[in-house]
């Protein structure tokens, strides 16, 4: 076989009897992080470049929430046939680094076409341009995210160094979280741009050409495995025998019991703070400013850069440690009673009067998101090895599809929901001067919304026993079978 061509056998499904490393060097851990920069910068910009629909272009709530669902929900269903691709996948440059190449440059190229709107277009036009090109935006990040998260599970069979890697990475990447805010500013000065519909044309270049560069760094410097040689050729399958295993194994993979509490935990975790991420912009532009954004000036940017900070200083060292003293459910369980402090603060420090009180709840806020990707992360790939000792094969692409997909679809849902709330609420994106009854709508959600879904997650996630024992035994056990 052509060694320089991809190709897709079902019986390299199979684990190959191969060591992986117990310690990862430490540049390979930040080149892996570079590439997880990528992978939050593009959601990141896009979330602070989303407003400029309903504030700069007169989008309406519902539309706005159509636009947020429906690509995510494409997307969403893509993802296992990823991993179930890339899990499959023979290559002389291994499993997932063509696909984490080809997913940059797809990704970064999109985000730039979908931005080109014009406040001279209808409502409805930028709508279905807008819709057509973020289609094709997520599924390139698809093709990108679900191999490159994979990658980051095969990279170590230690616990603890699972963890570390997830730490580093986490932290590169909330980086993105500390420069996307300040894209508010560049976007709403008229030093800068005439419009906020012009910056969006302007600064999705520079964003989309960035990411793309991050992202394709852990395609070249990440080290993966030669995989020619683990198929079959002989054994071809036809297109219906193709999604029949695809079927097979989704059905093994979500039989997992620890797999489905993470996945549930993250999916109301996540999705519900989600839900209501954008509205810390319009609580400080309407609630603080009286919708004047002139006045509101920094603060929404000096908000999510404060937060991705206290990520990066606080959360992810401490739930790095943390996990290494006490273990990961422990410190899953610690880590989101915290957040619930956080976001009951904030209806006392959202205050019009004095802004700085806004930051006082941060750095318990930021323990909802900040440590909950890294554990999770972590876990799963914990999951892939007791996968393995179950069914002598390994899914890392599938396992890592599947909870990127409980991920995105509920990030499709929050999306279609953040819409529907501000309706609800009665926000009117047509004045400026909001009434009370919708400012006070969006400060309580901001808060009863994720604090929901947290309390459901640590429910969920109460029970959860595959600890470092179990972990342990388990790669015993599996080294034990490939000697």
């Amino acid at each position: 076989m052509n060694t320089d061509t991809l190709s897709t056998t079902d019986e390299s499904f199979v684990s190959p009897a191969f060591t992986r490393s117990a310690q990862i060097p430490m540049t390979q851990k930040i080149a892996f992080g570079i590439g997880m920069l990528a992978n939050q910068m593009f959601p990141a910009a896009l979330g602070v470049f989303m407003v400029i629909l309903v504030e700069s272009l007169g989008m309406s709530p519902i539309l706005w929430g159509f636009i947020f669902f429906l690509p995510k929900l494409v997307d969403a269903l893509t993802d296992p046939l990823m991993g179930y691709i890339s899990d499959r996948t023979e290559s002389r440059w291994g499993k997932r680094r063509p696909f984490v190449f080809i997913g940059a440059v797809v990704a970064g190229i999109s985000y730039i076409a979908m931005w080109q709107l014009s406040a001279e277009n209808s409502e409805m036009y930028n709508f279905w341009y807008f819709l057509g090109w973020s289609v094709v935006f997520f599924l390139g990040m698809t093709i990108f995210s679900v191999p490159y998260v994979a990658m980051g599970y095969e990279m170590s069979d230690d616990y603890h160094e699972r963890t570390r890697l997830m730490a580093v990475a986490q932290w590169i990447g909330q980086l993105a979280w500390v420069i996307a805010p300040w894209f508010w500013i560049i976007l709403y000065d008229p030093d800068w741009f005439e419009s906020a519909t012009e910056g969006a044309r302007t600064l999705s270049i520079y964003v989309g050409v960035a990411c793309t560069l991050l992202a394709i760094v852990p395609a070249i410097f990440c080290d993966s495995e030669d995989t020619t040689n683990h198929a079959d050729d002989s054994a071809q399958t036809s297109l219906k025998e193709t999604f029949m295993e695809l079927f097979r194994a989704i059905a093994i993979t979500l039989r997992n019991k620890p797999f489905q509490r993470i996945c549930a935990a993250t999916f109301c975790i996540f999705n519900a703070y989600n839900c209501v991420a954008g509205f810390a912009f319009f609580i400080i532009v309407y609630y603080m400013n009286g919708g004047d954004t002139v006045a509101a000036g920094t603060w929404p940017a000096w908000f999510g850069s404060a937060s991705a900070v206290c990520t990066c200083l606080i959360v992810i060292p401490l739930v790095n440690r943390m996990a290494q003293t006490i273990g990961k459910h422990k410190t899953f369980l610690i880590s989101q009673s915290l957040s619930l402090a956080g976001y009951a603060m904030f209806w006392w420090t959202f205050s019009p009067t004095n802004p700085w009180l806004m930051f006082l709840p941060l750095p318990l806020f930021a323990f909802g998101i900040g440590g909950l990707f890294t554990i999770m992360m972590s876990m799963t790939a914990d999951i892939c090895d007791l996968d393995e000792l179950e069914t002598h094969e390994r899914r890392e692409g599938l396992f890592g599809a599947i909870y990127w997909w409980m991920v995105k679809f509920g990030a499709a849902f929050a999306g279609l929901l953040t819409g529907l709330i501000m309706s609800f609420v009665g926000f009117d994106q047509t004045v400026t001067v909001q009434t009370e009854e919708a400012l006070n709508g969006l400060r309580a959600a901001f808060i009863l919304v994720p604090a929901t879904g947290t309390l459901i997650g640590l429910l969920v996630m109460w029970n959860y026993d595959l600890n470092e024992e179990a972990v342990t035994a388990i790669r015993k056990e599996l080294d034990a079978r490939q000697a």
